[in-house]
């Protein structure tokens, strides 16, 4: 009766209950399971400032400070996870927190929940295991954890580094492990403890795939290994990859140190036509065997938002060595800093970043309110009003004219600033 009366009290949080329920689908959904997280938004300072990442941590480490097992943290990671997320989807959909802000907000949760597991998935394995001599480890965020331009129902890219003694050669637990053989174990139980549905479901998804030598390579891998493959092994691909490393948990020291090789990396001199001429390959291959001819397929349609992407990516990687100055590892960032620094000129500067802004304004609305792919013939009403202001048009239809006429001028940028999307012979050559 509480909350109908304060309902009925203020029409303004009637408006975004209704907003909820009948143009966010996936947010009903929580709401439905979970109907204690409309408390938050009762509260007078919910549309306040956003939580900044100290206060998330310390709101999460209070929460799983309570818990009396193991096993309970896990549960209780992923009862604070879900809540954050629909607390930063409410502020997506009412229009009072941008995508930018959204996506930055997206990923301090997860850097809050990476940095607690992390530290209590060491402490659960040091007690089977021990540990290293001088043992380290960082884990890095990749993709659009490291760029911190997530949305609702974005993926963990990670890779876990480490370091110890040169002369360790066990663990000194009771179980003891060589240095190899123990981060791997260690990061196989990090992967369950974010992936293994509990009670209370996933906390993400994650994928390790861009860790040196992809799938084939070890799953945790020593930092001195990891700075000789980037030094002389790895693709073109790898270094575009590499533009949105970003330390997250771990070793303070060892996340400092990785940071150096990835800045050492990006910053290298590098034959620009062989770049290029690797990139635009890449979007073919990418293209071929992922590609969408649906322009709501925000990422991976022609002139979607890997256009963008690799654009960004060619850019850092062709003139990083002279302007140290453009490498972030926001796609929007770094094209606004090669904008200024005049090596992205005005004509494709007035393309291409207000088309990102654009792409991520939809894709973060869409995973909001939708489980799955936005379809606007499938869509309901309310979603459908929901994304076409979110595109600031008067209806989809209009919106979707402007996303295709978008989307054209993007790719025709893209081939004028990197190359032809064609596939070429052979296997791209290592830089």
């Amino acid at each position: 009766m509480q909350l109908f009366s304060l309902l009925s009290a203020n029409p303004k949080l009637l408006d975004l209950v209704a907003t909820i329920m009948g143009s966010a689908p996936r947010l009903a959904e929580i709401v439905a399971r979970r109907a204690h997280v409309m408390d938050a938004i009762l509260e007078p300072a919910f549309f306040g400032e956003m939580p900044d990442a100290g206060e998330v941590e310390r709101r999460l480490a209070a929460s799983l400070g309570e818990a009396r097992a193991y096993e309970e943290a896990l549960d209780r990671a992923r009862i604070f996870t879900k809540e954050q997320q629909f607390l930063i989807g409410v502020r997506v959909i009412s229009g009072t927190l941008s995508a930018r802000r959204a996506g930055e907000a997206y990923a301090r949760l997860a850097d809050a929940i990476l940095r607690q597991i992390t530290s209590r998935v060491g402490a659960e394995f040091e007690r089977v295991h021990g540990r290293i001599d001088g043992g380290r480890l960082a884990l890095v965020a990749m993709g659009r954890l490291g760029g911190m331009e997530m949305t609702a129902s974005s993926d963990l890219d990670l890779i876990l580094l480490y370091d110890h003694a040169p002369g360790a050669e066990a663990s000194d637990g009771p179980r003891p492990l060589a240095p190899t053989q123990y981060y791997a174990r260690l990061t196989q139980r990090l992967v369950a403890a974010l992936t293994a549905p509990t009670a209370e479901g996933k906390l993400y998804e994650v994928d390790f795939r861009l860790r040196p030598s992809g799938n084939a390579g070890p799953l945790a891998t020593h930092v001195e290994a990891f700075a000789r493959y980037h030094d002389g092994e790895a693709w073109t691909w790898e270094h575009m990859a590499l533009t949105r490393a970003r330390p997250v948990a771990g070793s303070a020291e060892l996340g400092a140190e990785v940071a150096a090789i990835v800045a050492r990396t990006l910053a290298r001199p590098r034959e620009a036509d062989a770049i290029l001429a690797d990139i635009a390959d890449m979007r073919a291959r990418v293209e071929h065997e992922f590609g969408s001819r649906d322009p709501w397929d925000l990422k991976r349609v022609a002139g979607g938002i890997f256009d963008i992407d690799f654009i960004a990516q060619a850019l850092q990687l062709v003139h990083g060595a002279a302007h140290p100055e453009i490498l972030a590892t926001s796609t929007e960032e770094s094209l606004s800093r090669a904008r200024d620094a005049g090596l992205l000129d005005a004509a494709a500067a007035d393309v291409i970043l207000p088309a990102i802004r654009l792409y991520n304004d939809l894709a973060q609305v869409i995973r909001v309110a939708l489980p799955g792919p936005f379809k606007p013939a499938e869509a309901p009403r309310g979603v459908l009003e929901l994304v076409a202001r979110a595109g600031a048009t008067p209806d989809v239809a209009r919106l979707e004219v402007l996303l295709v006429d978008t989307e054209a001028a993007v790719r025709a940028t893209f081939e004028r600033l990197v190359g032809k999307v064609e596939r070429r012979g052979g296997d791209a050559p290592k830089r």
